[in-house]
């Protein structure tokens, strides 16, 4: 339920962190603990850490569990961290107790591992999490784990489970599941989790999803701060100018290649100064012209702030 803890503190621009490898391919815990500090000492209001962007389905539990004490350590109470959590039921459990372990503040569930399951399932898979620890639970709807109305507001009745990221996109699903929420007298934290969620922020919050994650606070967190302040202060200008400059280009540029939406945000991570590496198996570096337009990119959109003093 939303009464939690965490609810109330997960207000502002949510980073997603990308984990730092060595060269040899192993973990780069200081790196990593640069990437966090940078990142809440920029503003976000919270880290999450070993999701999608930060390569969890390639990090080890251990690499995992080090990861999230990490994030907790840097992020020292100022923000919360959350940590990602999943597979199936047992190893998504697992995670979740790592997290707890090491100080998190919450889990996203991501979808369960390969297996294509019924509402009955998945209502199963996210309560049975949600009951394995107390950590605060949101759901991440994507790719196999696509929810009803019905099931949404389920996963709002139980307890801690406290909201649900969509990366799927449906604005009409989603409308479904906020008003079947809202009429049964239940509520549930929304966030955009589009790979980009910049460039449909104006229409999330059409339907009051104001939350959402932002993969450019990885690597110019000065421009996804602007763009946020200009959405939630009804700047329309900014906003659409800077989604025509930089948002729009860049998901044109994502959708270039496979796996762009981890590799290229943590090559633009390098280029900016802080070698976290590469991406591991199964995913692969992006094509280096490809990182020179994205360079050119945020040079663009930096121009643009400086031009309109966003």
């Amino acid at each position: 339920m939303t009464t939690a803890p965490l609810a109330g503190r997960l207000d502002g621009l949510l980073f997603f962190p990308v984990t730092a490898f060595a060269p040899d391919g192993s973990l780069d815990l200081d790196t990593f603990r640069a990437h966090v500090r940078a990142g809440v000492d920029a503003g976000a209001a919270a880290v999450f850490a070993c999701c999608g962007t930060g390569e969890f389905h390639a990090l080890t539990p251990e690499e995992f569990r080090d990861c999230v004490a990490a994030a907790v350590e840097e992020s020292a109470g100022r923000v919360p961290v959350v940590a990602g959590a999943g597979y199936g039921t047992a190893l998504a459990v697992r995670y979740a107790r790592l997290a707890e372990e090491a100080g998190a503040d919450g889990l996203l569930a991501m979808p369960p591992y390969l297996v294509v399951a019924d509402q009955a399932g998945l209502l199963r898979h996210y309560t049975e999490l949600a009951a394995a620890t107390s950590l605060d639970v949101i759901v991440y709807q994507r790719d196999n784990a696509i929810l009803t109305p019905a099931t949404a507001v389920a996963l709002a009745r139980a307890d801690g489970i406290i909201g649900l990221k969509d990366g799927l996109g449906d604005l009409d699903l989603m409308q479904r599941i906020v008003s079947a929420v809202r009429t049964e007298g239940l509520d549930l934290l929304y966030f955009n989790g589009l790979p980009t969620a910049e460039l449909t922020g104006a229409a999330y919050r059409g339907i009051g999803v104001t939350l959402y994650s932002s993969a450019v606070f990885c690597f110019a967190p000065d421009i996804a701060l602007a763009f946020h302040r200009a959405l939630t202060t009804g700047d329309d200008t900014t906003v659409d100018r800077l989604v025509d400059v930089f948002y729009r280009p860049l998901v044109e540029l994502r959708a270039r290649g496979r796996g762009y939406a981890v590799s290229l945000v943590k090559a633009a991570v390098r280029r900016g100064g802080l070698d976290v590496g590469g991406v591991r198996p199964p995913l692969s570096e992006p094509a280096p012209e490809h990182v020179d337009e994205l360079v050119l990119l945020v040079e663009r959109g930096r121009a643009l702030l400086k031009e309109t003093g966003a």
